[in-house]
């Protein structure tokens, strides 16, 4: 007898697949450029992690060659690295199963002296040169860039889409540093060229938002008004731009386009908060003031309200506590995903009213409470940009904070005279570091929580291991 069983797929919430995507992305994501995805490695990247670069030339050809164990004999004809190892002239074996024939150029990456074992790959006169050169740069991330942006189209794949990753790799504010010696009509000529690709659009509509001017203002409008298809894939970047040179007076048009819109479809919304969320990080010239209004109106929209609540946490705005509230009552069973967001920003939140909140909602959920005690951290506000932190000191002390109230980011998050923080916010020390860890120490996660969990996971590896070697359930029934 077999018996076949179908499972429905659940939707993930946005936070979630948004929590997947960071554990699952490298470390350097986070410090690379906002918008870009690096396809790999780039060679220099590769080199750091070998004992020895080298080029060298093929001695073995189509009939020379081991052809059962794909060993090639090559001779070492320039050394980029590790000089004490290998030497110019020096023969050695190489495993590579692809054509070869005499005097074909090869790119060698060896590990594990003194006997390398060595990785191939074949490369032209022009990538040869051009990889030697990346070689004698200076250890130096501005220089790099100086180098690379040359070679951002080149017409040879593996040159291009090195230059490629090497800026895509590089934090955002080095790029800046460049700003003044990109080619900003260059720029302009490939986002509007179709043929060149989402990734790379990304990169050059960063590139353009940072030597840039108000006169790209028109044409980007148009792009965002009338995006095209090879543009939409890089909204997220064009958005960016667009906020970059326009600065807050930007805002009420992407809020019309794709935040306020209820029919713009949601590539194109989640786009905008991406870009919104840059601009509260990096961005520099949007007070986040400005930018949580503009999330706000994403509240309205229940299938994205759970990306940005994590955002108005962190960006320290807690005018949204009642709002807030209603969505946790109101979110329907196929839409409780909301609640767990909602549980972190009352914990994050250091006004009295958030915790009595928690104890409110808790009664109406005590699993989405529990569960956002137990899984999530409390998030942590950020800092306060530089150049609001002045005007913290025109903010009045107030009991709460009222929906529409431009709050966020603009109360110090540590230090500053207590007068400066609103009075809910105040503790008896008058220090802000104090008071911020008093608020996240007064909201730790139960520990009985966290011995749940382990107990929990702990039961599920010993029932997996059970089933595996006794073969399955013991059903007598047969599972295909």
């Amino acid at each position: 007898m077999t018996i076949r069983k179908t499972f429905s797929v659940p939707r993930f919430p946005a936070a979630a697949l948004l929590l997947l995507g960071l554990v699952a992305a490298p470390w350097s994501a986070a410090t690379a450029c906002p918008f870009c995805e690096s396809v790999q490695q780039t060679i220099r990247q590769q080199s750091l992690t070998m004992d020895a670069v080298v080029i060298a030339s093929s001695l073995d050809g189509e009939t020379t060659r081991n052809l059962t164990t794909g060993v090639v004999k090559m001779k070492i004809e320039k050394v980029i690295k590790g000089s004490e190892h290998v030497k110019v002239g020096q023969e050695v074996d190489a495993i590579y199963y692809g054509k070869v024939e005499v005097g074909r150029r090869f790119l060698l990456s060896g590990v594990d002296p003194p006997n390398l074992q060595w990785s191939c790959l074949p490369v032209s006169e022009r990538a040869e040169e051009y990889i030697v050169k990346a070689s004698q740069i200076e250890d130096d991330p501005v220089k790099r860039l100086r180098f690379f942006r040359h070679y951002l189209e080149d017409e040879e794949a593996l040159i291009s889409r090195d230059a490629y990753d090497e800026f895509a790799s590089t934090p955002y504010d080095i790029i800046q540093q460049i700003g003044p010696e990109m080619d900003r009509d260059q720029l302009i000529h490939w986002v509007k060229q179709p043929e060149i690709g989402a990734d790379r659009k990304r990169l050059y509509f960063t590139m353009l938002g940072v030597c840039g001017s108000k006169d790209d203002l028109p044409m980007l409008e148009e792009m965002l008004r009338n995006p095209a298809k090879s543009v939409t894939g890089g909204l997220d970047a064009l958005i960016a731009c667009y906020l970059t040179l326009a600065g807050e007076s930007g805002l009420p048009l992407i809020d019309e386009l794709f935040i306020d819109n209820h029919k713009a479809p949601f590539p194109q919304s989640y786009a905008a908060i991406m870009a919104i969320r840059f601009h509260g990080t990096d961005g520099g010239v949007i007070p986040r003031s400005a930018l949580v209004e503009s999330l706000h109106k994403i509240l309205d929209r229940s299938e994205l309200a759970d990306m940005v609540i994590p955002d108005l946490a962190k960006w320290n705005d807690w005018s949204q506590i009642e709002r807030l509230k209603t969505l946790f009552k109101e979110a329907e069973k196929d839409k409780n995903w909301l609640r767990v967001p909602v549980i972190n920003y009352m914990r994050a939140c250091p006004l009295p009213e958030a915790a009595a909140a928690i104890e409110e909602l808790e009664k109406i959920d005590p699993e989405a409470v529990r569960r956002a005690k137990t899984f999530f951290p409390i998030p942590v506000p950020v800092r306060a940009k530089p150049s609001e932190e002045a005007t913290s000191q025109l903010v009045p002390a107030v009991k709460s904070i009222k929906r529409g109230t431009r709050f966020a980011a603009v109360g110090p998050v540590s230090g500053g005279p207590v007068g400066m923080v609103p009075a809910g916010m105040r503790g008896e020390s008058a220090g802000g570091d104090t008071l911020g860890n008093q608020a996240i120490l007064a909201q730790q996660a139960n520990p009985w929580d966290l011995g749940y969990v382990i107990t929990v996971a702990l039961a599920t590896i010993v029932l997996a291991l059970f089933l595996v070697l006794t073969g399955g359930p013991a059903t007598g029934v047969k599972v295909a």
